[in-house]
């Protein structure tokens, strides 16, 4: 039996290591994809061809978000890990080749599909379209050219499941960054029009994949009976938890298509909803793809390995642990991002054909997109630790109960408040998600001291209000509304730094612990944190 030496450095130190160097590279991929969204919003603002591109693009970005967090992190990556520690590496690889097999042929398959369908697929997901001809001719378009980057980014995301069981993170988690310079260097060569889009994602799918499979072979792994072999034992098992898994860890993404196809309802939701959607969703995923993606990936190993011993304490105090850093980190972006809804949409997409009224459209969406922050953040953590234990039913359960609550929301919600219903439902149904899921891992985890979890949390949130409160008081005394864009994002830059400071100072002031942490961690201290003092 080959064992690798690192599945025994179960430290939440060797976490925090992980979730760094997952966290700056998402960082990176995150400031080059606010560029992207610069680029595009400049160029078309909240109208047609930003539509259609938001449409056509989301089809292939939904199943890289269903893989990337659903397959990579939910499903390969604990068996993929128990594989590791219980048989040869060759084992390892066979497996490996086989699952390769099976989803080039399904993902092949979906790929032509999606090219031939492609019309009955806009009308699916964009049934608003349907009454602006143009707009759904340019959709179609746009949604034929980019369908072959979803078997490019599925295969980039299974060399990324490959590498993180083998605890590489750092590559494929840079490898994203290539897709936003891609996007970024055909937009501007291109200009105004869809061939620049199309062909910047093709051409940052390719990127993603081939910069990763230098390091896979460096590792060990070779190309063996390519398409020809697709018997494994563990490749059933892998089949049969694959599909709950997707789902379950694919929920905000669901909301996020529900939210699409209620905005491309204009006669009710006005025009640019589904643009607008989807630049105040850009800016939330900033947070949540830097800390809390990054976090549940780097301890999600470290679950999987903890869910096999008998004893369970060590895996109850890691959940307490990234809980507890979710709520400190979530919790001030949460509030940050509806007090400086405004300010933040203008400083960051304000000009050309992103004029005031994309401005205003986006801002409310954003403020309500930010309630559901926090209970999103925590559902990656604990949904981790249910495929840990595995427990793949369960999420399945939750997520199909709040997509229901969603689309329930999402009916009542957009006549009397428009597109910002939208975004208010999809954050009801996260909160009520992470709160079924809190109390079932609970009882699950029983004894399951919850004490530290929630100090932490009113403590946290005491913090983040009254730096929330700081940050309005700012606004209330700055011309950060006014000005050149310089001077519009150098008063934003003033106020992140104002928050952050006051949040720091009220975090101190109540002694939240998970400052503590953080500090050690970048005074590079050992730290094996013991639950909060009360």
């Amino acid at each position: 039996m080959s064992t690798d030496k690192s599945f025994h450095k179960l430290t939440h130190q060797g976490v925090l290591k992980s979730a760094g160097v997952i966290a700056l590279a998402t960082f990176c991929s995150r400031v080059l994809g606010f560029i992207r969204d610069i680029v595009i919003a400049r160029l078309f603002g909240v109208y047609l061809y930003a539509q259609a591109f938001v449409i056509a693009f989301r089809i292939p970005n939904l199943f890289r978000d269903f893989l990337g967090e659903g397959a990579a992190n939910a499903a390969f990556v604990p068996i993929f890990s128990e594989y590791l520690l219980k048989h040869e590496k060759k084992e390892f690889w066979h497996l490996a080749n086989v699952m390769l097999n099976f989803l080039l042929v399904i993902l092949m398959g979906l790929t032509v599909l999606g090219i031939v369908f492609a019309p009955l697929l806009v009308r699916l997901i964009a049934p608003g379209f349907i009454l602006d001809p143009q707009k759904l001719a340019a959709t179609v378009l746009l949604t034929r050219i980019i369908f072959p980057y979803i078997l490019l980014i599925s295969l980039a995301v299974y060399c990324t499941a490959i590498l993180n069981s083998l605890r590489n993170f750092s590559i494929p988690a840079f490898a994203p960054c290539l897709l936003n310079i891609a996007i970024i260097a055909c937009a501007l060569f291109f200009g105004e029009g869809i061939k620049g889009l199309a062909s910047g994602v093709l051409i940052g799918g390719v990127l993603q994949l081939l910069v990763q499979i230098p390091v896979l072979y460096k590792k060990g792994f070779r190309m063996h009976k390519f398409l020809r072999d697709f018997k494994h034992p563990a490749a059933k098992h892998i089949g049969k938890l694959m599909v709950p898994r997707l789902f379950s860890s694919g929920i905000y993404q669901l909301n996020n298509l529900v939210d699409s196809i209620f905005g491309s309802l204009v006669f009710i939701v006005g025009e640019g909803a589904v643009a607008g959607l989807y630049f105040a969703y850009r800016l939330i995923q900033f947070p949540i793809g830097i800390f809390s993606n990054a976090l549940s990936q780097a301890i999600l190993p470290t679950f999987s390995t903890l869910a096999l011993s008998e004893s369970k304490d060590e895996l109850r105090h890691s959940l307490s642990f990234g809980l507890r850093l979710t709520f400190f980190v979530m919790f001030p972006a949460s509030v940050g991002f509806m007090v400086m809804s405004q300010p933040l949409i203008l400083a960051l997409f304000g000009g050309g054909k992103f004029d005031i009224y994309s401005v205003l459209l986006t801002s409310k969406i954003l403020f309500y997109y930010s309630i559901g922050l926090v209970a999103y953040g925590s559902i990656k953590i604990m949904q981790s630790c249910f495929f840990a234990l595995k427990d793949t039913k369960t999420p399945a359960k939750i997520s199909f109960l709040a997509l229901i609550v969603s689309i329930t929301l999402n009916s009542i919600l957009m006549f009397p408040m428009k597109v910002s219903g939208i975004a208010l439902a999809s954050s009801l149904s996260g909160i009520s998600a992470s709160l079924f899921l809190f109390f079932i891992l609970k009882k699950k985890l029983a004894p399951f001291d919850v004490k530290p979890i929630a100090f932490s949390f009113f403590k946290i949130m005491a913090a983040s209000i009254l730096m929330g409160l700081v940050c309005f008081i700012f606004l209330r005394f700055s011309d950060i509304l006014v000005g050149g864009q310089v001077g519009r994002v150098m008063n934003l830059l003033l106020i992140v730094l104002c928050a952050v400071a006051s949040y720091v100072i009220f975090c101190f002031i109540f002694r939240v612990d998970e400052l503590r942490q953080a500090l050690n961690l970048l005074s590079k201290k050992k730290m094996i944190p013991p639950p909060p003092s009360f």
